[in-house]
């Protein structure tokens, strides 16, 4: 028997310590929130995606009365993306959540179903998403979705 170790490293930022292109991503994603369809959870979350052309398109989360029919703000900005910029890869995406009073204090990361999304996503493109993901008390950079899904499972499983 043996051990695997599994590390990953996430740089954890103040706002004011982000580049200008950084912060008004982080910005359009806080914006994005506002067009959250949440209902049932009150809990609003929207993503930014910067695309390799300069483009940016955003998503929210989009809830519904027959759960599990909804959908993340990280899928339906990563959809969008993919099917209006099929040439186009997402070279930073941010992400940032609010409840009925305020932003959240502390980073939320991707789900588990949208972390497997972001993976395909890099692995279509051949091009790692830079994520950042907002909290009023700090800002984390994960450089690739492979730090937030070790062990992952993609097509590469499936071949002989």
């Amino acid at each position: 028997m043996r051990d695997l170790t599994i590390t990953a490293i996430i740089k954890v930022y103040q706002y004011d310590e982000l580049n200008e292109a950084d912060r008004a991503l982080i910005q359009t994603a806080m914006e994005a929130t506002a067009r959250s369809y949440s209902p049932y959870s009150h809990f609003s979350v929207g993503a930014a995606a910067l695309l390799g052309n300069g483009t940016v398109v955003t998503g929210t989360n989009q809830e519904n009365a027959a759960y599990p029919s909804g959908l993340c703000a990280e899928r339906t900005t990563l959809f969008y993306a993919n099917s209006q910029y099929p040439d186009q890869p997402v070279v930073t995406l941010a992400i940032a959540a609010r409840t009925e009073k305020d932003f959240i204090d502390q980073p939320i990361p991707p789900c588990g179903a949208c972390r497997q999304v972001i993976l395909e996503t890099e692995k279509r493109y051949k091009h790692p998403i830079r994520i950042l993901l907002y909290g009023k008390e700090c800002i984390y950079e994960v450089k690739s979705i492979s730090d937030l899904l070790p062990l992952s499972f993609d097509a590469s499983a499936m071949e002989d």
